[in-house]
């Protein structure tokens, strides 16, 4: 681990040791040990080796200590129950117990880091925690959203002073929210070493006041945290680069730190002919702050950026860079199948893909601050962001996280609104709007470039409650017709679709089945509040001052399993199963989103003993017209409706279903539905065939199971055993079947209507893995995936 001079930060997650349940450590109370567990107190020295190096507990018991790396989400380990007294809850945990764990981790630092400043910063830890080092008491957490940093300078051990240790409980027990929340340290950790002059923790705060395609205002201001006991002379030298790595401007300031303090400084820079953000062009900046004492750099600090403008319109709604966008958003908690919430950088990525490629220009982070890495790949990839706050609540603490999601993100482009709460109870109260209020009067305070929200589902009028945020956040407005009729009422009030639809439905299912717990795609079960995606995006296409949805959700999550309960363990609202596999939604969301032409036929056409009897074909298009064939005869053409759908009713009979899309006149685009033969093969089809042996990089494989010819059958259910050689690991598995108590992280998953997914992570070293899926009675498949060395 590098000492030198300046800032590293280095991913703390390798070589963890984790034992579920509890272990108690009474806090020394004496001779100035207060809250620490070393060698005053009850807990003597040799007690506190043993727990952090020997396995053993509170009167020497032995405990069951495993390796893991981070992140790491120990609910999703366990089995389902329906049992509450284990804490198993339907909508926090989806039938998950909760829990307490321990997380230990021991390093060394060479003697002259002993002269630096060293933080360990959680970007996330489910529940409340508790870290201690070498024996102290670091601190406690509440919340398990957002991170937290500590300052473990005084208390490390240096040289031959010997090992550090870290210690940390995570109490999972009590709920946030009424969705999987996981159990764990499930985002990454960082140490991070700095001189004691340096810029401060998210110390640069950029906006663009003036964004055109001509000329930009870039507007950077730097706070410096000088912790020596004396004041110093200081040069901050800000150099900003494009995304080809060319410096486009810098400027130097000069300045006196004040001693244990902060110094603000602030810098403006003109750009000429700006690469402007948005989610088509999402060119970055990077802004790279120096500091120099006396000529000699001691910190450098990089902070990417966007150039953009945003403004919102009551009655055209959004305008990005100046011209109209519609947003086309999706509602996302943040679990994935067969891991949980603890999701490698690689899985966010793959999620947020493939709501790129269903067309989708932004994500709402439901109900949460998203991870840090989210945001990243949001600038990066074009998402526009509505980033969330938990919970309307203006207490010291609440207040504290809130401040610091602002602090956080305020520099990402993707962020265009900060929306602070959720539902609430409190919405219309009087209490509910002075929570708000002070919520809302943080933000502008911290950062004035972009509006608040809350998205409410009741108390739009009372006590002037939704007046004390910039934009009124709608959840199901279309009920009544809620949002219009708002409009006519109050012209002048900014408006958004902040959660719609909530449309029930299981990938490949296409009737009601309430002993399994499945919904019809047919849109046959969907809740009250719920309407189809048909509605929810004529609604805003026929009216823009709704500027735009966000629809519930993007991917099914675990929880929340409406409408049924056990069986079911996850829910049915998304256009994706909850291992990314679409449903017929996705292909509308798709066609109405995207511009390239796309046709999408349903149901599948595999429906033995059905002969002769009427079934309904529908068909998503974004051609003029549509024809659909059965075995070669068509059954007409009919005009496309952009916002809605065509349907037939075909007789059904084996063979091949085809529409074709036409634009005047031509063939644009196509879709079968082959009536599939008997199971006979399993296919592998990995998102990439190449990833980085960082012991991190994880690969989504979809595996399907196919007939002779090569055609997926969509009612297949075998059970395909996985076997991973080489340089990676079977990280996890899952299927989408909403009512499946398979265990998320085994070698074995059954197919749900054809498919299942297998998820093969990295080893540290580079080399091939080969996966390899058997099953008795169908062919085996097999897919090497190479891992090369990380740059």
């Amino acid at each position: 681990m590098s000492t030198a001079a300046g800032r590293s930060r280095s991913r703390f997650d390798e070589n963890w040791s984790f034992y579920k349940g509890d272990i108690r450590i009474p806090h020394a109370v004496k001779a100035g040990m207060t809250g620490g567990i070393t060698d005053c107190g009850s807990l003597q020295e040799g007690e506190w080796l043993d727990i952090a190096f020997n396995d053993k507990g509170m009167g020497h018991q032995q405990l069951e200590w495993k390796p893991v790396s981070l992140p790491h989400d120990w609910c999703v380990e366990q089995q389902y129950v329906q049992d509450a007294s284990l804490g198993s809850r339907d909508g926090s945990h989806g039938y998950l117990p909760g829990g307490t764990g321990f997380y230990r981790k021991t390093f060394e630092l060479p003697p002259d880091a002993a002269d630096r400043k060293w933080t360990v910063t959680f970007d996330g830890a489910s529940g409340l925690s508790t870290v201690w080092v070498n024996g102290h008491l670091i601190g406690e957490h509440r919340g398990g959203y957002i991170g937290f940093s500590y300052d473990l300078t005084d208390v490390l051990r240096y040289g031959g002073e010997g090992r550090n240790v870290i210690l940390v409980k995570v109490e999972a027990v009590e709920n946030e929210g009424w969705w999987y929340e996981g159990c764990g340290i499930y985002r990454h950790v960082w140490l991070e070493q700095t001189d004691r002059l340096h810029v401060a923790e998210y110390g640069t705060y950029i906006t663009t006041p003036e964004a055109g395609k001509e000329q930009a205002l870039v507007h950077i201001s730097t706070r410096i945290c000088n912790e020596y006991t004396e004041s110093r002379a200081v040069s901050l030298h800000t150099e900003v680069y494009n995304a080809s790595g060319e410096q486009v401007c810098a400027e130097a300031v000069q300045a006196f730190a004040d001693w244990y303090g902060e110094t603000e400084l602030e810098q403006r820079f003109r750009l000429e002919h700006p690469a402007l953000w948005s989610p088509e062009t999402p060119h970055l900046y990077r802004a790279v702050s120096i500091l120099k004492v006396d000529g000699i750099e001691v910190d450098r600090y990089e902070t990417p950026f966007g150039i953009r403008s945003i403004r919102f319109d009551p009655e055209e709604g959004f305008f990005l860079n100046g011209e109209p966008l519609l947003i086309k958003g999706t509602c996302n908690h943040q679990d994935f199948a067969g891991v949980g919430v603890a999701l490698p950088d690689s899985l966010i990525a793959y999620k947020l893909k493939l709501l790129k490629e269903m067309g989708s220009n932004a994500y709402r982070s439901a109900h949460h601050p998203p991870t840090p890495e989210l945001l990243d790949l949001c600038d990066r990839i074009g998402l526009l962001v509505m980033d969330e706050n938990r919970k309307l609540d203006s207490s010291r603490s609440g207040l504290s996280r809130l401040k610091r999601m602002l602090l956080r993100d305020r520099n990402h482009p993707s962020v265009i609104i900060w929306n602070l709460e959720n539902e609430e109870v409190l919405e219309g109260t009087v209490t509910g709007r002075r929570l708000l209020k002070t919520l809302a009067d943080t933000v502008k305070r911290m950062d004035p470039t972009r509006p608040t929200s809350a998205a409410m589902n009741h108390g739009w009028y009372e006590n002037g409650y939704n007046e004390v945020v910039d934009i009124t956040g709608y959840n199901y407005g279309h009920r009544d017709h809620l949002d219009i009729r708002d409009h006519e009422q109050h012209p002048g009030r900014l408006m958004i679709g902040s959660e719609c639809a909530s449309y029930t439905a299981t990938r490949g299912i296409y009737e009601n089945d309430t002993v399994r717990g499945y919904c019809s795609e047919y849109g046959t079960n969907i809740p009250s509040w719920g309407c189809t995606p048909q509605q929810a995006w004529s609604d805003v296409v026929n009216n823009r001052f709704l500027t735009g949805v966000f629809m519930w959700t993007g991917f099914d999550y675990q929880g929340e399993p409406t409408p049924y309960l056990w069986p079911c363990v996850n829910s049915h609202f998304g256009l994706m199963d909850t291992c990314g596999f679409p449903k017929d939604s996705y292909y509308y969301m798709q066609a109405v989103w995207k511009d390239e032409p796309i046709v999408h036929l349903l149901p599948h056409w595999n429906w033995p003993g059905s002969e002769g009897k009427p079934v309904e074909v529908r068909v998503f298009a974004n051609t003029e017209t549509a024809e659909l064939m059965l075995n070669g005869s068509s059954l007409g053409e009919q005009q496309v409706d952009r916002t809605g759908y065509l349907s037939w009713v075909v007789h059904y009979e084996p063979g091949e279903l085809k529409v074709t899309g036409r634009n005047g006149g031509k063939e644009a685009a196509v879709k079968k539905a082959v009536t599939a033969g008997q199971p006979y093969q399993i296919r592998l089809y990995p998102d990439r065939l190449a990833g980085q042996a960082d012991g991190m990089d994880t690969i989504p494989v979809r595996v399907a199971v196919l007939d002779e010819l090569g055609h997926v059958v969509p009612t297949a259910d075998h059970e395909i055993r996985f076997e991973v050689e080489g340089a990676g690991i079977l990280l996890g598995v899952g299927n989408g079947n909403p009512s499946s108590h398979e265990p998320d992280k085994s070698p074995v998953r059954r197919a749900f209507n054809g498919w299942c997914l297998a998820l093969i992570q990295a080893a540290p070293e580079a080399g091939t893995a080969t996966l390899r899926a058997v099953c008795t009675g169908l062919a085996p498949a097999e897919v090497l995936l190479d891992f090369s060395a990380a740059t």
